[in-house]
């Protein structure tokens, strides 16, 4: 299917959109941007527009939207193999994994070196089990994990098997460092960070990630989120 922006789309019918997500929006506040400007321009009172797997607020990259019949894709699309690179630091933590919030522990780093980096790396490859970030999305008893943790309750994240395929230290500049990512569906990369961190014998938590690609979508095809919607707006 060709997604290239110069495209000319059906949004009606069903359209797939590759866009990259802005910092700091949610993944369903570019759902809703997209949906709310379509509806206006179409003139239709309904319109099914859905994405394929969420990112974080202060992630940016490749998300995946799909208009009308073409939202009947989202579940295979979430199944497909994803690709991040990303910045780590070393040496503390924060209860959500990423910089969104505080840092509550800092450990030392100076015993941190290449070879003690590069001894932690391969302890996560291949098929592995992770636990997600409490402050996440997934559910237990219904409800998502970040809301009870929210609430200071009491509860047990269970592990998920999850595959990464490659994990690659591309820059070194203590306490950051640079990485590259290709994993399977499911994977937390606030984890990753986190669960590095403690194989260096530190702490860690995520400071910048981008998603490149889904599959073989590729983030170099993607719309920058307000050129599309100038498209729409010109267009349609």
């Amino acid at each position: 299917m060709d997604v290239e922006p110069s495209q000319q789309y059906d949004f009606q019918k069903g359209a797939l959109l590759l866009i990259d997500k802005p910092l700091e929006w949610t993944s369903f506040d570019v759902v809703n941007k997209i949906r709310y400007k379509l509806k206006h321009k179409l003139g239709v009172k309904k319109l099914k527009v859905g994405h394929s797997g969420t990112l974080d607020p202060m992630a940016t990259g490749l998300l995946i939207i799909c208009t009308g019949k073409f939202t009947k894709r989202l579940h295979e699309l979430q199944g497909l193999p994803k690709t991040y690179t990303g910045t780590i630091r070393l040496g503390a933590t924060t209860p959500s994994y990423d910089a969104e919030m505080d840092v509550d522990e800092t450990f030392p780093t100076e015993h941190i070196t290449k070879e003690v980096m590069e001894t932690a790396r391969q302890q996560f490859l291949g098929e592995i089990q992770q636990l997600p970030p409490i402050f996440s999305a997934v559910k237990v008893d219904g409800q998502p994990l970040y809301k009870r943790a929210r609430k200071g309750e009491k509860f047990e994240v269970q592990p998920r098997t999850i595959t990464i395929n490659t994990f690659d230290i591309s820059e070194r500049n203590l306490p950051d460092v640079d990485f590259k990512v290709d994993c399977s569906k499911g994977t937390y990369i606030r984890s990753l960070a986190y669960d590095f961190g403690k194989a260096c014998e530190s702490g860690g938590y995520l400071t910048a990630l981008r998603r490149t690609k889904v599959g073989d979508f590729d983030i170099e095809n993607a719309w920058n989120l307000e050129e599309l919607i100038q498209h729409i707006e010109d267009n349609y």
